[in-house]
């Protein structure tokens, strides 16, 4: 579990999140939503420790993250998984070594046991015998598909995603929202996911938050969104269903 505290930060004199308090269960996919400049990267990089609250505190489970020393946060940042947007894989590196890299920076386990482990996490998402292919050989869905198992590839209790579904066409999408899903649910993690997608919202959002200008304005599941009668929610609903409508004209 991660739960935010009255988080409060500011960049000078311009104050971007302005008390936000909610909490992330394990098990559950928890999506954070909202326009551009409504804060919802910034709240991402507190939590992860990117950037430092003003004020406020972000707490994994009974452990104040926001107080810790460096050689604290490591043990914390050591069970966290990020799912960057744009996959953000190495080029000179093949899938196995994309995968494996974690397991040589954080563990001290046998090239044997690596092993085992990257062509677990590839067999988990539809990638077996794929260990070496180059980024530059496999399609944008596959390369998700490799971040994903990079992700987990340390048996993550947390699971950031920043844009999991950006530049990808919706069979696709949806085909990582329902991957994402299972293995949060599977291994009951804690996944939080910063996106623009109301597809990705209707088909995995367990909880919505819903941030306005460094506000939290709304929260709630994907059945609860539809019935809402927060303006500024529903302004952003139409909005998104409109421009998807739009690019997928």
């Amino acid at each position: 579990m991660i739960r935010i505290e009255d988080i409060r930060k500011s960049f000078g004199e311009v104050e971007v999140l302005k008390g936000i308090t909610t909490t992330f269960n394990p098990g559950q996919t928890s999506l954070i939503i909202g326009s551009s400049g409504s804060g919802k990267t910034v709240m991402v990089k507190c939590m992860v420790g990117l950037f430092e609250v003003t004020s406020g505190r972000v707490m994994y489970g009974d452990d104040n993250f926001s107080t810790m020393s460096k050689n604290e946060r490591k043990v914390i940042r050591q069970q966290i998984g990020m799912l960057f947007q744009g996959s953000a894989l190495f080029d000179s590196m093949t899938t196995e070594e994309n995968i494996r890299f974690p397991l040589d920076m954080f563990t001290n386990l046998t090239a044997g046991e690596k092993m085992h482990r990257v062509n677990f996490c590839l067999e988990r998402v539809g990638l077996t015998g794929s260990n070496a292919k180059y980024p530059s050989e496999i399609s944008g869905g596959m390369m998700k598909r490799v971040g994903i198992a990079r992700s987990i590839v340390l048996e993550p209790k947390y699971l950031f995603c920043d844009e999991p579904n950006s530049g990808l066409d919706p069979k696709t999408s949806i085909t990582i929202d329902q991957l994402i899903t299972e293995i949060t649910r599977e291994n009951n993690i804690t996944t939080i996911i910063n996106t623009h997608d109301m597809n990705s919202v209707m088909e995995m959002g367990d909880q919505v938050t819903f941030l306005n200008k460094g506000i939290k304005e709304w929260e709630g599941s994907k059945e609860e969104i539809l019935h809402s009668d927060n303006e500024f929610l529903n302004e952003f609903i139409f909005a998104s269903k409109f421009l998807q409508e739009l690019r997928d004209a």
